[in-house]
């Protein structure tokens, strides 16, 4: 709302409010970031092998010096055994995982997999229950009241409604199923808790974001937002297999990632209330609230007459506010269908391919901890590349390209792991599985900015957001993907380089949107790039545009001297 740009440049748009906010979005990042892959670094799987005879035998011992180094299943030196009942493990860096403790592993391999599937079904439960307290409740709070009135709980049930609370909350559900997964050493168990740590995922960083965004001056949050995050996610994913190895425990390692999550709270006492978020649900008052707070940590005094023209303003345009079209609007019309139909596939491509990639760092010859960090590596760059060329090429050569770069190299990867041993080529895999990162963590970062241009104005809220939850869905499979490569080796790396192509290709389907006026209503979503070739990209027109304007502009200036 433009209203409230103009005020906030009063109260301080880019001043100590600003600063204190980055910080705590930068705290969020690394919290977030060790939450979300907590589920890889719990489950890392060192190597085994069956071995008869006492267990506390086998832990002593440690295969790295035999010389058969390889995981296997059954005893060696028994032809005819059908099932093992103890394994000795090589702990990488003395870290003993979930997998490792519980022998999760071989004919029980499928309860990790389970449970971390059910960490993302609970990421999309979540994303939808968050976000139904953070937008929807907030509108029905005052009818409710009346019918409730009588019961005390009421009161407390409705602080869960708005950007700070559900930060907040999604924060303490994080810290709280990461906890209880310590005690989850059964299937069941292990499963609902993993689901419970999973309702946070998204919520926790979202919700920040969107906070920060909407108080920091609108030329400052790309650059802003995209800084924060590939430094300090990068920072987070980097740091976290080393506290890890820090605290030898998969058990420690939830403990030492979930106990900072209780400083959240506290950003209460800081952060305002979205006013956006607010004015939407008529809450005047508090949105008079949120800007004073702001106006006092920045130093600045504003006379009453300000709040109050302000939010005459903003009462004046919610009583022109119609009731538009709804999400299925997109699937309408052929074009707008086609389009909102390959946002979602490509949604769906991005987020998996980022997830499984993020998380595949085993099997690749060098030790997962070492891979995960230089994986992690990536993030960074991606951010940096993104500032610097996504409004210089555009929108969808920067999507395209992205996957059908991480889309070769991560098939690269898959046909030298089949074709020879991967202890002998670890330097060209690791390469390889790193570039094939970057381009998905590209493709990833700019998806979200792709697809709320695209998306018309009238229905964008509800768009972006069935995108999102999509994507997040898809990522239930990730895990199965990585499951395959114990059916054969390099499965996962075809198949998720297969489906980074084709994401490649359907991205070359979808118009560009740099430096064209956005489509607004369903019709203008339904023409918007209807003249569009696949093969043309914003930079080649942007090219084609100076040439005719430096064409039109000299033929005028010729004519008095021929005359």
């Amino acid at each position: 709302m433009l209203e409230i740009d103009k005020i906030l440049e009063k109260c301080g748009d880019c001043h100590r409010l600003q600063i204190i906010m980055l910080l705590l979005f930068s705290i969020i990042n690394i919290l977030s970031s060790t939450h979300y892959y907590s589920q890889t670094i719990i489950s890392f799987v060192p190597k085994y092998r069956c071995v008869e005879g006492n267990r506390n035998y086998s832990q002593a011992s440690n295969i790295s010096n035999d010389p058969v180094a390889t995981s296997s299943c059954l005893p060696s030196n028994n032809a005819t055994a059908t099932h093992c009942d103890y394994y000795e493990y090589d702990l990488y860096m003395g870290y003993e995982s979930l997998t490792s403790e519980l022998n999760w592993i071989c004919e029980n391999a499928w309860k990790v997999t389970l449970g971390q599937s059910m960490f993302f079904i609970g990421s999309v439960v979540g994303t939808l229950i968050f976000g139904l307290l953070a937008d929807v409740l907030g509108n029905e709070q005052k009818k409710m009241r009346k019918q409730f009135n009588s019961l005390r709980l009421t009161k407390r049930f409705f602080w869960f409604s708005g950007r700070l609370p559900i930060l907040i909350l999604a924060n303490i559900v994080a810290m709280l199923g990461n906890i209880l997964t310590i005690f989850g050493t059964s299937v069941v168990r292990f499963s609902i808790f993993r689901f419970i740590s999973g309702l946070a995922t998204d919520s926790n960083f979202v919700m920040m974001y969107i906070l920060v965004m909407e108080y920091l001056r609108p030329s400052l949050r790309t650059i802003g937002l995209s800084l924060c995050i590939g430094f300090f996610y990068c920072l987070g994913s980097m740091m976290a297999p080393w506290v890890a190895v820090v605290m030898q425990t998969w058990r420690g390692f939830l403990l030492a990632t979930s106990i900072p999550l209780i400083v959240v709270p506290l950003f209460y006492f800081i952060v305002p209330e979205s006013v956006q978020w607010l004015i939407s649900k008529q809450k005047y008052d508090k949105a008079t609230a949120s800007l004073r707070q702001v106006a006092k940590i920045n130093g600045r005094t504003l006379d009453e007459s300000v709040y109050t023209e302000f939010i005459n303003d903003c009462k004046r345009k919610q009583l022109y506010v119609k009731v538009g079209p709804n999400l299925l609007g997109l699937f309408a019309t052929p074009r707008l269908r086609r389009n909102t139909l390959i946002l979602f596939f490509k949604s769906m491509v991005i987020t998996l391919c980022y997830d499984a990639v993020s998380r595949n760092v085993q099997g690749l010859g060098i030790s997962p901890f070492v891979m995960f960090t230089l994986s992690a590596t990536t993030i960074l760059p991606a951010c940096l590349l993104l500032i610097a060329l996504q409004d210089r090429i555009g929108r969808k050569a920067m999507a395209s390209m992205s996957l059908l770069l991480s889309g070769i190299f991560i098939s690269c990867t898959g046909v030298i792991l089949f074709q020879s041993d991967s202890e002998k080529n670890v330097t060209l895999i690791v390469t390889l599985s790193i570039i094939g990162r970057f381009g998905v963590t590209v493709a990833y970062n700019s998806g979200a900015q792709y697809a709320t241009e695209l998306i018309p104005t009238c229905v964008r809220g509800q768009g972006v957001a069935a995108v999102h939850v999509v994507g997040y869905a898809f990522t239930f499979f990730s895990t199965y993907i990585l499951y395959m490569r114990h059916y054969f080796f390099p499965l996962p790396e075809i198949i998720l380089g297969f489906i980074s192509l084709l994401g490649a290709a359907l991205c070359l389907l979808l118009p560009e949107t740099l430096h064209r006026t956005l489509p607004n209503s369903l019709e203008d979503g339904e023409n918007f790039g209807k003249n569009d070739r696949w093969y043309i990209f914003s930079f080649m027109e942007k090219r084609t545009q100076s040439v005719d304007t430096l064409s039109s502009s000299t033929i005028p200036n010729q004519q008095p001297d021929s005359s």
